[in-house]
């Protein structure tokens, strides 16, 4: 797996307005060609500020027609992940990646269980029937992230002023680390830009046997 990437350009942005309320950051995220990248992540981490970790919440990756649904996640510390089973035959779900690793053997219907991602970073996701079946959770240590619409949009909301390391992240990426921009919110009701170029891998098809020919 690859989960670096290469930066073409940045824009670092200092917005100015009036007090007491929330800033955002509208960013997109362009292919060398300036098509939409998808499935691509922006977050934002502020510096110098220790985050609260908000409450926990449970999130789902679905197994249906044999492929993880979505193929990409992004959550925050501390969330749960359940991956229930939406397909008529039985999957067998796991994960060897340093930030977690899981396993729920062969089952159908409802999740066995669920499971605390408690350590940012990224995990591939597998099923050790169905080699083709692959997803991506990007775990972040903040509250600020948002995957990109179809569009290679995505809009980060109710920021505090301050200066934010914002990233740009997709599983294929190529290059020597995430796509990174600097961005001072020197106030509040503001809106600032992010643009980012990203060298992607394209997501190469993989042969998915006929369910009637399937045994699980």
């Amino acid at each position: 797996m690859r989960d670096a990437a290469r930066v073409l350009f940045s824009i670092p942005v200092l917005i100015f307005a009036g007090q007491g309320m929330a800033a955002s950051i509208d960013a997109q995220v362009r292919d060398a060609s300036g098509r939409p990248v998808a499935d691509a992540v922006v977050y934002a981490v502020p510096v110098g500020i220790t985050l609260e970790m908000r409450g926990s919440r449970t999130v789902s990756i679905e197994q249906l027609d044999r492929e993880f649904v979505p193929y990409v996640s992004v959550i925050q510390t501390g969330t749960q992940v359940d991956f229930p089973n939406r397909d008529p035959i039985q999957h067998h779900v796991y994960s060897f990646s340093p930030a977690k690793t899981f396993e729920f053997k062969l089952y159908t219907g409802k999740s066995p269980g669920r499971v605390i991602f408690d350590k940012a970073g990224v995990i591939s996701v597998g099923c050790n029937i169905h080699d083709w079946m692959i997803a991506y959770i990007l775990v972040v240590s903040t509250p600020y992230f948002a995957k990109v619409d179809a569009a290679g949009n995505a809009k980060l909301r109710d920021l505090r002023p301050g200066t934010y390391e914002v990233h740009a992240w997709h599983p294929l990426q190529r290059g020597g680390g995430p796509a990174m921009a600097s961005i001072t919110l020197d106030a509040a009701a503001s809106t600032a830009p992010a643009g980012f170029n990203m060298d992607v891998e394209p997501r190469k098809a993989r042969y998915k046997p006929p369910m009637d020919r399937m045994r699980y």
